[in-house]
C-alpha cells in the first residue's frame, strides 16, 4: 500500500539498471553522453576555486577525465555493492540510486549528476540529499534531459498507437520547474537553464537506436501492452509522414542545466530590502535637471 510516507514508484529500478547495462555492452555513438560532458567541462572551468574531493553519479563518470581538473580525487556512482559481508561470487552487484545516496553528509565539495536526474523516482529528496553531501560552499552541478525531449519520436509513436495508447517515453519536467526544485532543496546561488540539440534522422529506428546507446529508453514502472503485428509498418508511415525532401525529420533533446552552492557563511548575499543608502528617485531628479 502506498502513502505519502511511500509514494508510488514512478520508475522502475531494475529497469534503470538494465538500461544502463545494456547501453554499456553497445558500440554505438555516445554523442549525447559527450555534449553533456563537454558542457559539464566548460561550466566547471569557469569556476576559479580548487576542490578537494568530487563525487559524480551515473554514467557521466566514464568521462571524468574530460570534466574534472587534473588531480581531483572523485569518487564514482553508481559503485557495486556486493551485499554482505565481504562478498562472494554470489553476491549480486547493485547500482546505487540517486535517491537513496549512502554517503556521509559533508563527504564531498563537488557533486556531478548528469543525464538520469529527469527518471529518479524522488527527484526532490535527491537533490535535498546531494545538498547534504556537500561541505560549505561545497558545488552541485546537475543535468537531466527536460520536456520537448524527443518530441518527434513521442509524436510517432503516438500516431503508430492510433486508439491504444501506451506510454513509450516518459515525460520530463520543464526548465521553470527544474528550477523550483533546486531553489526547494536549500541550494544557494541556483542557476536552470537550457540548450536544445538537434539531430537529424532518415530513419525511426536510428532514433531508438541512439537512445539505447545513451541507456535512456523506457524505465516507466507498470507492464508493457503488446503493440500489434503491424506496428512497425505504422511507424514506417508516421515517420515518412513527417520527413522532409530528403527523407529526414528533426529530432530534439532538451538539456536542462542546474547549479548551485551549499549554503555557507562566507558566500556573497543580497542586501537587505531597504538598506540603500541612495534613493533612485533623487538619481532619476538629477538626471532630469541635468
Amino acid at each position: 500500500m502506498h502513502n505519502e510516507l511511500n509514494p508510488p514508484e514512478i520508475f522502475d529500478r531494475r529497469r534503470r539498471h538494465a538500461l544502463r547495462a545494456r547501453a554499456a555492452g553497445r558500440s554505438g555513438d555516445d554523442f549525447l553522453w559527450h555534449h553533456i560532458a563537454q558542457d559539464m567541462a566548460e561550466r566547471l572551468s569557469a569556476v576559479t576555486r580548487s576542490f578537494a574531493h568530487a563525487l559524480i553519479i551515473g554514467p557521466i563518470g566514464q568521462w571524468q577525465k574530460e570534466i574534472l581538473p587534473p588531480n581531483v580525487p572523485c569518487t564514482l556512482s553508481p559503485l557495486r555493492d556486493t551485499g554482505t559481508g565481504a562478498g562472494t561470487a554470489h553476491d549480486a552487484p547493485v547500482a546505487l540510486e540517486e535517491d537513496r545516496l549512502p554517503f556521509t553528509p559533508g563527504s564531498f565539495d563537488l557533486v556531478i549528476s548528469a543525464g538520469t536526474l529527469d527518471s529518479v523516482n524522488d527527484l526532490p529528496g535527491a537533490l535535498i540529499q546531494i545538498r547534504r553531501l556537500l561541505r560549505p560552499d561545497g558545488l552541485f552541478l546537475g543535468h537531466m534531459f527536460g520536456a520537448g525531449t524527443l518530441g518527434t519520436l513521442k509524436a510517432i509513436l503516438l500516431e503508430a498507437d492510433a486508439d491504444r495508447v501506451t506510454p513509450h517515453i516518459h515525460p520530463q519536467i520543464d526548465l521553470r520547474s527544474a528550477a523550483d526544485l533546486i531553489v526547494r532543496a536549500g541550494f544557494t546561488l541556483p542557476v536552470a537553464d537550457q540548450d536544445i540539440s538537434a539531430v537529424r534522422y532518415g530513419d525511426w529506428r536510428s532514433i531508438v537506436s541512439d537512445i539505447r546507446d545513451a541507456g535512456l529508453g523506457n524505465a516507466l514502472a507498470g507492464p508493457r501492452n503488446y503493440l500489434g503485428k503491424n506496428i512497425v509498418a505504422r511507424l514506417d508511415h508516421a515517420f515518412a509522414s513527417r520527413a522532409d525532401a530528403q527523407g529526414k525529420v528533426t529530432e530534439g533533446f532538451a538539456h536542462i542545466y542546474l547549479s548551485g552552492w551549499a549554503p555557507s557563511e562566507n558566500q556573497p548575499r543580497p542586501a537587505k530590502r531597504g538598506s540603500g543608502q541612495v534613493s533612485l528617485a533623487d538619481i532619476l531628479s538629477k538626471d532630469q535637471a541635468g
